[in-house]
């Protein structure tokens, strides 16, 4: 799965958020500064030609509809993400938060709970 830039990812939030549409109602969702028409446009189709989304023409237009979801793109981000820059241990990613009071000790507490939970499934 390729990389998106910043401006593939705010169109792909989007993208999401609507199931799939036309560029003007992407555009109408993203926020101040918003980018000219055409290069939202132009960026679409880089989204479609890295294959994220599939385009169906619709009379004159086209409308875009997510091929990726949104949690696998999360889910490979943040492994990216872990592995970039945190040499690839979760554990220095809470440290992290921990160090930087990202994250409360309550909060630790229920990461714990979950990771216990998830044991006995």
């Amino acid at each position: 799965m390729e990389r998106l830039t910043q401006p593939e990812e705010e169109a792909m939030q989007v993208l999401w958020q609507l199931d799939g549409g036309f560029v003007k109602e992407v555009l109408e969702r993203l926020p101040e500064p918003q980018p000219p028409y055409t290069t939202l446009a132009s960026t679409i189709r880089n989204l479609e030609r890295k294959g994220y989304v599939r385009a169906e023409k619709l009379g004159n237009s086209y409308r875009y509809a997510p091929l990726v979801r949104n949690e696998e793109y999360r889910r490979r981000f943040m492994s990216n993400f872990v592995s970039d820059y945190f040499r690839n241990s979760y554990k220095e990613v809470v440290s992290f938060f921990a160090k930087e009071q990202k994250i409360s000790a309550d909060e630790l507490q229920e990461i714990i709970r979950m990771i216990e939970d998830g044991k006995r499934d």
